[in-house]
Order: C-alpha cells, then sequence, then structure tokens
C-alpha cells in the first residue's frame, strides 16, 4: 500500500516530502524563499481578507504552512492570470482569507518557491500605526532628541530658530528686511531641514482628522514622547509642536504668513546641530495665509475640550483662523512665485518652492472649518463650497476634500444652510469610493493603487494612502465593507503587496528602504534608517526629475531605487507620513466593527 501524502491532524497536514507517481506532491524547491511571492510583510488580521499575489507563474495549488515548513494549514488554488498594464509582468491571486489561526506562517508555490514569514494576529498594525507617529517625533527641530524617547536615533537639537531673519520678500514696516523673529519648534518638512506652511497644513489637518475620527483609540496610546505623561493624547501632543510653530509664522500685525522658514539652500548631509547656515521667512501668500486659517479653525473645537490643561489654546487657534481669514480676503490670489521673488529680492531662495497658483481649493478648506468650528453661516456663504461635483484626491496642491471630509463628519451637528449639501456630498463620496474600487479584480497586486500611471507621481504612496482614506471614510458612511477591504489592499501595497517587493515604511518587513533620501538618517552613522518613515514609492519620471542612476526598472509601477540620491522616489515627506498613520490607525480602530478582529488583549 503506498503511503498517504497527507496525515490529517487536528485539522492541519503534516506534509510528506517525496514524490509519488500520479498524484500531487510538493517540489523541494518549494522550500527554496522567492522573490516572486509579494504579501503585506507585517501581518493580517485573524478574520480579514488576506492575499498574496505570485508573479509570473502557472495555474495551480498554494499552500500556508509554519514557519519551519513542516504543517500546512491551509491548501488554495491560485487564482486566473492578471496581466499588468505597466510591463509584460503577469501575477495570480493567492487569496487565504480563510486562515483564522493567529501564528507565524508561510506560502509555498510548488515551482515557484516559499516567501518569508508573516504573521496572522490581532491588532497586526498597530505597530506601523504607532511608528508611523512616532516618527514625527524625530522629525521635531529646535530640541534634542534623547535616548529615553530616541533610542540609539538619539541627537543634539539642530535649528532652534529663535534668530530667524525677515528675507525682504516678507519685509513689512513694523518687520523689515534683516529683522528677525522667533519660530521654534516644528517637524522637518522631508528629508531636508526647513519649514512649510503648506506641506505643514495637510499634514496636520490630516492628523487633526484622524483625531476627531478615533478619538477613543488615543486615550491609552502611549508613543514614548517626552510628553507622555501629561493628560493629553500622544498624537495631539504631537500635533502641537507643529502647530505651534505654525502660529508662529502668522504676522501678528496683519494676520498674513509666511510661506515657508528656510535657509536660502539646502544644507548638505550633515547633521542639524552642524547645519548653522542663516535661515529666512519668505514672502507671505493666499495659500499659506489659508491653510492656516483651516488648521486653527479645525485645532481650536479639538484643544476645546482640552481647556484645563492648555488653557486659551482653543481661544489663541480661533482668533489666528479668524485673523488669517481677513488677510486672506484683503489679499484673495497672492500666489508664492519663487522665481520671480528671486528676480527681485536677494538672497535667492532654491529650497522646496511648494508653489500653488489656485486657491479654489484653500478657500473651501478654510470656510468649512471655520464654519464647522463658529456655526456661523457667513463663513459657508463666503465661497462656492461646490463649483463642480469633483472630489479630487488630497494633495499639499488640492485640499479640497480635506473641508468635505470636515462637513461629513459633522454632517448630524451643522445649521440648516448645509444640511441639503451634505446629503449630496454623501452621494458624491460614495460614487467616488465605487469609481476606486470598479476593476480591482483585475488589477496585476489585486489593490485601488495603480489603475492608471498618473497614480505614479512624486510621493505615489501617498496616493495609495489617502485613496485608502477615501474608501475609509466612504465605509463609515455606508458601512459597506466593501471600501475598508479595498482599503485594506492598499495598506498591503504600502507593506509589500506592490510590484518593488518593498514594505515602503522604514524599519516594517523584511525587505525596507535603508538608504532614504533623509539627512536625519543618512548623516547620523546608523546601518538603519529612523523608523516608521514612509518612502515616497515608484515614480514614473523620478529618473528625469532626479537623475539618480541606479533606477534598473521602466515599467511605471516599478521605477523606485533605494539610493540615497533618489528624492524623486526615496525621500520621506511629512505629508506622506500623515496619511499611511491615518490608514493603519483608521483600520486598527475598526477592525472589530469590520469583524476581522481576533482576540484582543
Amino acid at each position: 500500500m503506498s503511503p498517504p501524502i497527507f496525515n490529517i491532524l487536528t485539522s492541519r497536514f503534516i506534509i510528506i516530502w517525496f514524490y509519488l507517481p500520479g498524484i500531487w506532491v510538493l517540489p523541494a524547491c518549494a522550500q527554496q524563499l522567492s522573490t516572486a511571492i509579494q504579501l503585506n510583510q507585517v501581518g493580517f488580521y485573524p478574520n480579514g481578507p488576506k492575499m498574496a499575489v505570485v508573479e509570473g507563474t502557472e495555474a495551480g495549488k498554494f499552500f500556508i504552512t509554519s514557519a519551519n515548513l513542516q504543517d500546512t494549514v491551509f491548501m488554495g488554488e491560485l487564482g486566473k492570470e492578471r496581466q499588468s498594464r505597466f510591463s509584460d509582468k503577469t501575477t495570480r491571486l493567492a487569496d487565504f482569507s480563510a486562515v483564522h489561526d493567529t501564528a507565524t506562517f508561510v506560502i509555498m508555490v510548488p515551482g515557484v518557491g516559499a516567501s518569508n514569514t508573516f504573521q496572522i494576529q490581532p491588532q497586526p498594525m498597530l505597530g506601523v500605526a504607532k511608528a508611523s507617529i512616532k516618527a514625527f517625533y524625530f522629525q521635531r527641530m529646535s530640541m534634542p532628541i534623547t535616548k529615553a524617547y530616541g533610542g540609539k536615533w538619539a541627537r543634539a537639537a539642530g535649528h532652534l530658530d529663535n534668530q530667524v531673519l525677515v528675507h525682504p520678500s516678507a519685509a513689512s514696516d513694523k518687520r523689515p528686511a534683516g529683522s528677525t523673529l522667533s519660530a521654534p519648534g516644528g517637524w522637518y518638512d522631508a528629508g531636508d531641514y526647513n519649514k512649510y506652511i503648506v506641506n505643514s497644513g495637510i499634514t496636520t489637518g490630516t492628523l487633526l482628522s484622524l483625531y476627531e475620527d478615533f478619538p477613543s483609540f488615543f486615550d491609552t496610546l502611549n508613543l514614548n514622547i517626552p510628553e507622555s505623561e501629561n493628560q493629553i493624547p500622544d498624537l495631539l501632543d504631537e500635533i502641537l509642536y507643529n502647530l505651534r510653530w505654525m502660529l508662529t509664522m502668522q504676522d501678528p500685525n496683519d494676520g498674513g504668513v509666511y510661506h515657508k522658514l528656510t535657509s536660502a539652500r539646502f544644507d548638505g548631509m550633515i547633521m542639524p546641530a552642524e547645519a548653522t547656515i542663516p535661515r529666512y521667512v519668505v514672502q507671505k501668500g493666499t495659500a499659506a495665509t489659508l491653510d492656516l486659517a483651516a488648521v486653527a479653525a479645525q485645532a481650536s473645537r479639538i484643544f476645546r475640550k482640552f481647556e484645563r490643561q492648555l488653557p486659551g489654546l482653543a481661544d489663541s487657534c480661533l482668533q489666528a483662523a479668524t485673523h488669517a481669514w481677513d488677510w486672506a480676503k484683503q489679499h484673495p490670489a497672492l500666489a508664492y512665485d519663487q522665481n520671480a521673488m528671486n528676480e527681485q529680492f536677494d538672497p535667492d531662495v532654491s529650497t522646496g518652492a511648494y508653489g500653488d497658483r489656485t486657491f479654489d481649493d484653500e478657500w473651501i478648506w478654510a470656510a468649512s472649518e471655520l464654519y464647522v468650528t463658529t456655526k456661523n453661516d457667513a463663513y459657508y456663504q463666503a465661497v462656492n463650497l461646490f463649483p463642480d461635483q469633483q472630489m479630487p484626491l488630497p494633495s499639499w496642491a488640492q485640499v479640497r476634500l480635506l473641508g468635505y471630509y470636515t462637513l461629513l463628519r459633522h454632517g448630524a451637528d451643522l445649521t440648516a444652510i448645509a444640511q441639503k449639501d451634505v446629503l449630496a456630498l454623501q452621494t458624491q463620496l460614495k460614487a467616488m469610493a465605487d469609481e476606486l474600487i470598479a476593476g480591482i479584480d483585475q488589477q496585476p497586486y489585486h489593490t485601488v493603487m495603480g489603475k492608471t500611471e498618473q497614480d505614479y507621481i512624486w510621493g505615489s504612496n501617498a496616493v495609495a494612502a489617502n485613496q485608502g482614506i477615501a474608501l475609509l471614510q466612504a465605509y463609515r458612511l455606508s458601512k459597506d465593507k466593501r471600501y475598508a477591504s479595498a482599503a485594506l489592499d492598499n495598506l498591503d501595497y504600502l507593506l509589500g503587496r506592490n510590484a518593488t517587493g518593498y514594505s515602503f515604511l522604514t524599519g516594517y518587513g523584511h525587505k525596507t528602504p535603508m538608504h532614504p533620501h533623509h539627512r536625519l538618517s543618512e548623516a547620523d552613522g546608523i546601518d538603519d534608517p529612523i523608523p516608521g518613515l514612509l518612502s515616497g514609492g515608484p515614480n514614473a519620471r523620478a529618473p528625469q526629475q532626479d537623475h539618480c542612476t541606479s533606477y534598473t526598472a521602466t515599467a511605471a509601477d516599478e521605477v523606485f531605487t533605494d539610493d540615497v540620491c533618489s528624492y524623486a522616489s526615496n525621500e520621506i515627506a511629512i505629508n506622506w507620513n500623515a496619511p499611511f498613520a491615518y490608514l493603519a490607525v483608521a483600520l486598527e480602530a475598526l477592525q472589530v466593527d469590520l469583524g476581522w478582529a481576533g482576540e484582543i488583549k
């Protein structure tokens, strides 16, 4: 009698490694580590969707085994072949959602090999959620990062910013060129050492929205930052470190807001304490001023409930918001044009421009936040909040949807003037979500991300994260789990289920960026980059934009290189980390509601 291939024990299979003619067996090559199996490298929810993608293989079976390859817990069939629209690459889906056990596993595909290990566990995204918020602490300027909170990434303080020069473009009677002001604190914007209000605006607004949507999640979340023992949630403590800097960028004499605080040129790859060239505030602009108005108005209503711990802060934020609004009404379309500024004033400034020439979206965002905070119909009526039916994905230059999210989350508490519009917004958001998930079953990596080449821009990973946020907003309105599952697909994409095979969050996964374009990580002499930072991701035009020579791929979804020279694909930025943090936290906060959770201790 022939020996059995599988011996069933307590619903698991014991693999017998030998060949039986005419009967299916797993070849020895299945034990070899394969780079063709792409999956979320961090983990999966016990009762949630679980998928991996196998590249370039024929139809057949796949197996989920124990980490030591001895026990098989699930056997499934690979899905239909899917063709990439960007290359000749083909993929098949391995769906193992039926596996609910909590342990460490491996995917094995005959003829392909084995994946790296992965976990199914309760709260699988808690670690990356915390790390992506803690990353903002590492970006703090004007204070030392101590070993107690920063571990081996401790460093001396840099950029105290207490003697910042007024650039001639920003001069006024009461603040003439060459005079100084104090504007300490805040976060380094990206891989460089400057601070930009427009990018800080969308970042802070996204994080404030994260708190508004899931406040109870942060009641006990300890990020191990200097403020962790106070009576304020750590997320709000971190936000406050940047918000206080943003408020210093407002000229108290007229309410206008300086576009950025910057050196005239980028610093070299040195540590912050070594970067001592002069710093400037430059020209005020409409975009920066309205972004501050929106953030300060949102912060005012959130910090109102912490009046005892932070007396007067909510009032100060609202005053700053209304003062900025009034300035913007007097300067409704003053663009920051760095080239034109450099033709007129010295010194020339060559750091990030963040130039924006259209301001309808900033007006919509600021008006929405001020209206919701004050319940004053005048803000609602001040601008055309709904110029068309579009719901463009948020970016630093397009913030309209942030205003719509605010109107939707507070829809039940708004005055009568907004009720009809909120119902229309709900319909529009669900239509947007339906458009996002359409065709996901044909996508090579089963993700919303990557339906068109336009997704693969500078900072494409923020596109994936913001798509996820839009889907989760639609889920919160409709309770349609298709939207939440698609949001999880995009998080899976960011953590490894993509054409590059990278988990793009530093420190999380078996293949992560080690050489991001990030001065703090490059100059500190430590092999590992600061953890919790989201790399920019594939960018179809990156080789033309940064001229880094280490790119090897040409397909839009693969143009990425883990090289410090690649600021167009491998830089970090606060406005990319914020939507990633939102996506990871939201899925953790919603896992019970979604029915994905195992036993959470």
